[in-house]
């Protein structure tokens, strides 16, 4: 069975990300797991702390019996670099276990931008999370050449190998973001039905982002 691995931020999880993460669990029938960023390099510092973050991830996958939480990021110094967790997955799992990262449209733009970014497909596959209405098209040359020939349609495709696949996984129509939600919180409008109602209580008890500074948009 292959693993696939969430990466993100997460400030804060909401309804957007879980159905990512389901999403990827019902297609490949596999279970996911979600690693908060201690110290993402690509974005602002996070308006929450790295504890807090993935204490909202455990209370948001409770009832999603698929869906997993992996601290292995918080718990290494220095930035979360996602070729540096990669490798240390791979070393506990072996080289032959499928092994796959899941990243949203937008991020995967940008994956040329990355720390090392062309060891990750000798790595594992990439699972691109797509929004309808958000294609994948223009993409940078470089990252266009590099990912050549990878691509594929066929799940399980990506069971068979290690690593170095390419998969397009089309989602329903969500339209959370964490930026907005930020926003929304330290405006004081609503915005309860973005989260799990168990995330909604452990932000408002905190006051989590009551005073939240605008940041670059992240999903």
């Amino acid at each position: 069975m292959i693993r696939i691995l969430y990466g993100g931020t997460f400030d804060p999880i909401h309804c957007g990300h879980l159905a990512v993460a389901d999403a990827a669990a019902t297609g490949f029938n596999a279970e996911v797991s979600l690693l908060p960023a201690a110290d993402p390099p690509h974005r602002a510092r996070p308006g929450a702390g790295a504890t807090q973050r993935a204490a909202m991830l455990d209370l948001a996958i409770a009832g999603h019996p698929r869906l997993r939480v992996d601290r292995r990021e918080l718990q290494r110094a220095g930035p979360s670099y996602t070729v540096d967790t990669l490798a240390d997955v791979r070393a506990d799992i072996g080289p032959a276990a499928p092994l796959a990262w899941l990243l949203g449209a937008d991020a995967f733009r940008d994956l040329h931008r990355w720390h090392r970014w062309r060891e990750l497909p000798g790595l594992a596959h990439l699972i691109v999370a797509v929004r309808p209405g958000h294609g994948l098209s223009e993409l940078d040359p470089q990252l266009r050449d590099a990912l050549a020939g990878r691509w594929t349609t066929d799940p399980a495709a990506l069971a068979a190998a290690p690593s170095g696949r390419v998969f397009r996984l089309d989602l329903p129509l969500r339209t959370e973001a964490a930026s907005d939600l930020r926003a929304l919180i330290a405006a004081g409008q609503p915005w309860e039905a973005c989260v799990p109602p168990a995330v909604a209580a452990y932000i408002r008890a905190r006051r989590l982002y009551a005073h939240a500074t605008p940041s670059p948009p992240q999903a």
